[in-house]
C-alpha cells in the first residue's frame, strides 16, 4: 500500500488530494482546497507564494502519514533566486501587463519562424522568454517554474521539470535540452536555467516524505490520466481556466503553417509530443459570473447555464481569444462591443450572454480540430474532454455536436490522477503511464456524448469562422 499526496494548483484556487494504492485499486480525496488569489507588488500582478506554500504545509499535517507528494500547477510562470537562494520577491502572474510589446522587441532579433522551430511553442507574450526580457531583478541566479520553486521550499532541490520546462519558448525539442541561443535573446544570464530532469523523478526528502518531480504543468498530468484507447484515433481537451486541445505525436510539428495557426508542442510525461492549440476556457463563465455578482446578480454557475439553455442559438458568436478578454473586468460590455464591431446581434440579456461565450467556445474547439488534423493527418474519431469542464453538461454536448465526433468526459480530476500516477511510478508501484491509464479505464467513471442537429451546427460554424477570420 502506497499513500501518495498531490498538490494542483489552478490559476483560482489550489486543492490536495491524498490518494491511496493497493496494487490494484486507486482510492483518493480531497483533504484541503484553497483560494489561489493573486496580489499586487510593487505596481505588479504576482502570486502570493508565502501564503500558498503555508496552505500547502497544512495540507501536509492534515494527511499524515505519506510515502511522497509532488506540485503541479499552471505554466509559464517561475520565481527568482539570489545567490543567497532566498527568493527575489514574489512570482509574476502571467496576466501581468509587464510582457506586453515583448515579442515585437524580440522579433528585431529573430524571426518568428526562426523562434518558432527552436521552440516549437505559440509565440504569446505570457510565455517564459518574454516574461524574462521584462524583468528587472539583476541579481537573479537560479529560476524555478512554479512547481520546482514548491518542490525547492521543501527539499532544496533546484531543477526544472522538462513539461513545465517545455512551455517556456526556451526548450529545444530536438535536442531535449534547454536552447541557450534563444535562451541568450531575453538578456537575462542563462545561469539561472537549471538542470533538465524527467517526470517521475524523486528529487529529495521533506521530513521523511520523498518530494517527487511529476509533470509539472497541470496539463501534462491531465493527458497522463487520459484514458485512451490506443485503438482509436484519440484527441484531447484540458477544460479549465484555459481550454488545451491537441493530441499526441512522436515528433514536434515545426512547420510555419503550424506556427502561423498559433499551434504549440509541448513534452508529455510519457516523452510524447502534446500538440495543441491554447484557448481560453472556463475564464470566459468565470469572469462574467464575477461581473454579474458585482452588478448585484449572484447566479451559481447552473443558473447561467438555464439562462443560456432558454435564450436563441447562433445568434452570436466572439473570438475567445481575442485580446480584450484575457483581461479581467467588464466581460458584458467586451462582448457587445465585440458583437458590434463585427456586424453581429448585439446579446442584451444575461443569457444570451452566456449562451455566446458557451456556444463560440465550441466552435474554437471545432475550429483547432481542423487546424490540428491539417497539420498532423490525423483524422481523430473520439475527443477526450478532461479536467473541471467535464462538470458542464452543456458545453461537453455542445463540443459533441461543434465538432461532430464523440466526446468522453472524463475523468473530472485527470490532473489530480496524472500527478498520482507519476508518483507511483516513482515509487515502483505502476511500470507506465500506459498501466496507469488501463487503471483508470477500469475504475473511473465516464460519460459520453454523441453529436446531434449536426447539419445546424455546420452552418453555424460557417458563420463563425468569417467573423475570426480576418
Amino acid at each position: 500500500m502506497s499513500t501518495v499526496l498531490a498538490f494542483d494548483f489552478g490559476a483560482s484556487t489550489g486543492r490536495a488530494i491524498k490518494a491511496e494504492f493497493d496494487g490494484e485499486k486507486l482510492s483518493y480525496k480531497e483533504i484541503h482546497r484553497f483560494d489561489n488569489v493573486p496580489k499586487y507588488e510593487d505596481g505588479q500582478l504576482c502570486w502570493d507564494f508565502p501564503y500558498l506554500l503555508a496552505e500547502v504545509k497544512k495540507a501536509i499535517d492534515i494527511c499524515g502519514d505519506t510515502n511522497s507528494f509532488a506540485f503541479d500547477t499552471w505554466g509559464v510562470d517561475y520565481g527568482l533566486l539570489d545567490d543567497k537562494d532566498e527568493l527575489i520577491g514574489l512570482p509574476v502572474n502571467y496576466r501581468d501587463t509587464r510582457t506586453n510589446g515583448m515579442p515585437d522587441k524580440l522579433f528585431e532579433k529573430i524571426s518568428p519562424y526562426d523562434l518558432y522551430k527552436s521552440t516549437g511553442n505559440q509565440i504569446m507574450p505570457i510565455n517564459t522568454l518574454f516574461q524574462l526580457m521584462a524583468e528587472k531583478k539583476e541579481n537573479a541566479r537560479t529560476l524555478l517554474f512554479m512547481p520546482d520553486l514548491f518542490a525547492w521550499a521543501f527539499c532544496g532541490d533546484k531543477s526544472a521539470e522538462k513539461t513545465i520546462a517545455s512551455t517556456s519558448q526556451m526548450y529545444h525539442f530536438d535536442k531535449d535540452s534547454w536552447d541557450f541561443n534563444i535562451a541568450e535573446l531575453s538578456g537575462v544570464d542563462t545561469c539561472v536555467l537549471q538542470k533538465l530532469v524527467d517526470s517521475a523523478s524523486i528529487v529529495g526528502e521533506y521530513k521523511g516524505i520523498k518530494v517527487i518531480k511529476v509533470a509539472g504543468h497541470d496539463t501534462q498530468c491531465a493527458i497522463a490520466a487520459m484514458p485512451a484507447d490506443s485503438e482509436r484515433c484519440s484527441a484531447f481537451l484540458s477544460c479549465g481556466t484555459w481550454s488545451l486541445i491537441g493530441c499526441e505525436c512522436d515528433n514536434a510539428v515545426l512547420t510555419e503553417k503550424s506556427m502561423n495557426d498559433d499551434l504549440s508542442n509541448e513534452l508529455g510525461a510519457n516523452g510524447k509530443i502534446n500538440y495543441l492549440k491554447n484557448i481560453s476556457g472556463l475564464w470566459l463563465i468565470q469572469e462574467i459570473r464575477r461581473n454579474f455578482k458585482a452588478a448585484g446578480k449572484a447566479y451559481s454557475f447552473n443558473d447561467m447555464e438555464q439562462l443560456a439553455r432558454a435564450e436563441k442559438a447562433f445568434d452570436c458568436f466572439i473570438d475567445p481569444d481575442a485580446p480584450e478578454f484575457a483581461t479581467a473586468g467588464s466581460m458584458p460590455e467586451k462582448i457587445r462591443a465585440f458583437c458590434e464591431r463585427t456586424n453581429q446581434h448585439v446579446p442584451q440579456s444575461d443569457g444570451a450572454l452566456v449562451r455566446c461565450i458557451y456556444e463560440s467556445l465550441a466552435m474554437k474547439y471545432k475550429f483547432a480540430i481542423h487546424q490540428i488534423s491539417e497539420n498532423t493527418g490525423k483524422i481523430f474519431d473520439v475527443l477526450h474532454l478532461l479536467g473541471g469542464g467535464t462538470k458542464d453538461s452543456f458545453l461537453c454536448q455542445m463540443t459533441a455536436n461543434s465538432v461532430g465526433i464523440p466526446v468522453i468526459a472524463g475523468p473530472t480530476e485527470a490532473t489530480a490522477l496524472g500527478n498520482i500516477l507519476l508518483q507511483l511510478i516513482a515509487l515502483g508501484d505502476i511500470s507506465s503511464i500506459e498501466e496507469g491509464r488501463a487503471l483508470l479505464r477500469k475504475q473511473e467513471k465516464v460519460k459520453e456524448y454523441l453529436p446531434n442537429d449536426m447539419e445546424s451546427w455546420e452552418r453555424a460554424y460557417k458563420k463563425f469562422c468569417k467573423i475570426i477570420i480576418k
